[in-house]
């Protein structure tokens, strides 16, 4: 695979998973640390129908999309409602995010244990590289996550600018209180985020092995990127989710393979390095992200 189709998939998954981060803060001010791990879930979702039943890893989308969402709902439902409704701060809502993400991580501990010796085959890491299809000299793995992208957006830009659900959800996003007054249930708006979110993590998930090896720790290593990438394109505008998992996405690959040119390949396993430098400057230069500069309040203003 071409470095550049890498870094391509790469930053599609990315953007789509820091999107996904970004709605659920801006909606309930959760950093959420578990959002890695739903997308494993799709993961595992994708390698079960492949080992079970022979299907296509990427007819696995859909029914990721459905069960992460599914399991986005049940913590937001068990965990971080009955937090906020008792007035847990920040910090506390943070460490159960925390705390859920080491369930959900032994959790599939066990069921790859499971499927191994079900199916006599090694669940604790896999990956689709070797079954992906290609269009001309292009893996398919970069037709459908620019596919699954494109259709994210599509679909956002109807939810929100069309439908009097999507206006209600807008509003509750920009200022929860005003909404609230005015007679929306802002609670409803909550829980979908949260199911919309992890939908989004799952069908990313199911993609997710086409470009790396996935086990059941893989959402923890990517959590790193996917808060970089909210942070650099600002947590309080689900674009800035998109701009900064572009950056990211691009400048951890082609940054991490331009310095293994140089310094070997043992460069490679630092990649999150490049995240975490952008996201500190970006910090330090501009808190509230690219989305929060008034530059980009012009642009779009």
């Amino acid at each position: 695979m071409g470095v550049f189709e890498g870094a391509l998939t790469y930053a599609n998954l990315l953007a789509l998973l820091a999107l996904g981060l970004t709605l659920t803060y801006i909606t309930t001010a959760v950093p959420n640390f578990a959002h890695g791990s739903f997308a494993v879930v799709g993961s595992y979702l994708a390698y079960t129908l492949l080992v079970a039943y022979g299907l296509n890893p990427y007819l696995a989308v859909v029914p990721a999309f459905i069960v992460g969402g599914l399991v986005g709902t049940a913590v937001y439902l068990l965990t971080i409602r009955p937090l906020i409704r008792k007035g847990a701060s920040v910090d506390m809502l943070m460490m159960a995010t925390l705390a859920i993400d080491i369930i959900l991580y032994g959790s599939l501990g066990a069921y790859s244990d499971f499927l191994s010796n079900a199916f006599k085959r090694n669940a604790s890491k896999f990956v689709f590289t070797d079954i992906d299809f290609t269009v001309g000299s292009v893996p398919g793995r970069v037709v459908i996550s620019t596919a699954l992208v494109l259709a994210t957006l599509i679909g956002l830009y109807v939810l929100l600018y069309k439908t009097k659900f999507g206006i209600a959800l807008r509003a509750s996003m920009e200022n929860p209180a005003l909404a609230e007054a005015m007679g929306i249930d802002v609670e409803t708006t909550r829980l979908f985020s949260w199911f919309l979110a992890a939908a989004v993590a799952g069908m990313v998930g199911a993609v997710l092995p086409f470009l790396q090896e996935t086990v059941p720790g893989t959402g923890g290593f990517i959590i790193v990127s996917v808060f970089a990438a909210s942070i650099v394109g600002g947590l309080r505008n689900i674009v800035g989710g998109l701009i900064g998992g572009y950056i990211i996405g691009f400048s951890e690959s082609l940054v991490t393979y331009g310095l293994s040119d140089i310094a070997g390949t043992g460069v490679l396993v630092y990649g999150k390095v490049v995240s975490l430098l952008i996201m500190v400057a970006v910090l330090l230069l501009l808190p509230e992200g690219i989305t929060g500069t008034k530059l980009w309040r012009r642009l779009v203003g």
